[in-house]
């Protein structure tokens, strides 16, 4: 057994001989972790700091963790808890004499006990398993996998899950997905995933997240540089599929729907030109200007297969949909866009909440000038590299048959993440606990 004793700031003054300074050492005489936490704590600060001690000193930890964290507010110690589990995780399974972190299936205590340690500890191992998701090679999360992935944990977790073929695309009238689909060898599948904790009330949340297992931009062709990275265009649909099974697992009185368009962008004689005009599932027709604008084609089928068929209190969507969300806001937090305030607000507060923080673009029609077509009911891209986050908003708005309660984000830029945790970006399961915060406070 580990165990490790978690201090407050200002119970460890002759706290030294941490890495980095003051986060966490190593006893020899007794044996354990004694680990600090940051001033003004936060439980995203004291997550960090779990994660950062499990995955450093992942040699020295066995699979049993005892926590003391005596005097340490009770949301802290649980996020620590949290932490720990998330640093459990690596993305080198394949690799040759690959062995698990003693932690990935690890027990863990903590003195004293805490309800929300359970819920942590559930959110990180859902947030692992979608990072494993995300950070997996195209060849093997083709869009079958996805679904695969779905079915199985719809039957570990107790929730619906189904599976639109090709043929039922094409019947449900799903052309946007399938005119992106054209390139790939893979047929294109529809994941509608459906979690019912609470089959008493009407109040429904649909949650679409874009599920491009690759995208090398179509014939609109992407540079080589960082392609390889292109594999996590499908953190969208990653964060939909994590919100439905934490959602399940915590047993959420909320119902929730979770619906992937799932497949790759990829290029042959098959595929899409700018120029371009398919059909959508609106039945709103649309130029192609840029094949590398595929993710909003996919995502506004899913938008409206959800109003048509769930009627959604709350229409979500989540998608890694434009450099111009990583230009505006870095790697800091995630854009969100949405004419309607009262739900702009809500989860800023739950990103906050949560440490997936979010911030808003301006919502105005003025930026959809640029989407008029001469040819078709609307552009999939204006043309130009300003205000690209909000032409993509403008873009699904169409699609959305005119829902109040709409809200996009983009998180482009905080999907992956550059740190210590591995050589290069790695996925960071964005959107599982902002999901799953925004649900818990209805």
């Amino acid at each position: 057994m580990t165990k490790i004793t978690l201090l407050s700031a200002t119970g460890a003054d002759d706290f030294t001989g941490a890495v980095p300074p003051d986060s966490y050492l190593r006893t020899l005489s007794p044996p354990r972790i004694i680990a600090r936490l940051p001033e003004n704590a936060a439980p995203a600060s004291a997550r960090k700091l779990g994660h950062l001690l499990s995955h450093q000193e992942a040699k020295h930890l066995e699979s049993t963790v005892e926590v003391e964290a005596a005097g340490i507010d009770a949301d802290l110690a649980a996020a620590f808890l949290g932490g720990l589990r998330m640093g459990s995780y690596s993305a080198g399974a394949r690799k040759e004499g690959h062995k698990a972190h003693p932690l990935s299936a690890g027990d863990f205590s903590l003195t004293p006990p805490s309800a929300a340690a359970e819920r942590e500890l559930i959110l990180a191992s859902v947030q692992n398993r979608v990072r494993a998701l995300v950070d997996a090679p195209a060849n093997k999360k083709r869009a079958q996998d996805l679904a695969a992935w779905a079915v199985d944990s719809g039957k570990s977790h107790g929730y619906e899950v189904k599976v639109l073929d090709k043929k039922a695309c094409l019947d449900e009238g799903l052309h946007g997905l399938l005119a992106v689909n054209r390139g790939s060898e893979d047929p294109a599948v529809l994941i509608v995933s459906e979690y019912r904790g609470a089959p008493d009330q009407e109040d429904v949340t649909a949650i679409i997240g874009k599920g491009i297992t690759f995208d090398t931009g179509g014939v609109s062709i992407k540079g080589s540089q960082n392609l390889h990275l292109m594999k996590s265009d499908m953190g969208g649909a990653a964060a939909t599929f994590g919100a439905v099974e934490a959602a399940a697992r915590l047993k959420l009185p909320v119902n929730v729907v979770g619906i992937v368009p799932a497949t790759d962008n990829s290029v042959d004689a098959l595929s899409i030109k700018p120029s371009d005009v398919i059909e959508s599932h609106a039945g709103k027709t649309i130029e192609i200007i840029d094949t590398d604008a595929e993710g909003r084609l996919v995502m506004a089928d899913g938008l409206s297969y959800a109003v048509k068929h769930y009627a959604p209190t709350t229409l979500i969507d989540v998608a890694t949909l434009t450099g111009s969300a990583v230009r505006t806001f870095g790697y800091v937090c995630a854009a969100t866009l949405s004419k309607n305030e009262e739900l702009v607000e809500q989860f800023r507060r739950a990103g906050d909440a949560s440490g997936e923080r979010v911030w808003p673009l301006p919502p105005w029609d003025d930026f959809a000038k640029g989407l008029e077509s001469d040819v078709a009911d609307v552009k999939n891209f204006s043309g130009t590299p300003l205000h690209g986050a909000t032409d993509a908003f403008k873009f699904l708005e169409n699609f959305t048959h005119g829902h109040e309660r709409y809200i996009h984000f983009d998180i482009a830029g905080v999907a992956l993440t550059q740190g210590p945790f591995a050589k290069d970006r790695q996925a960071t399961g964005f959107g599982v606990r902002l999901f799953v915060e925004w649900l818990r406070q209805r």
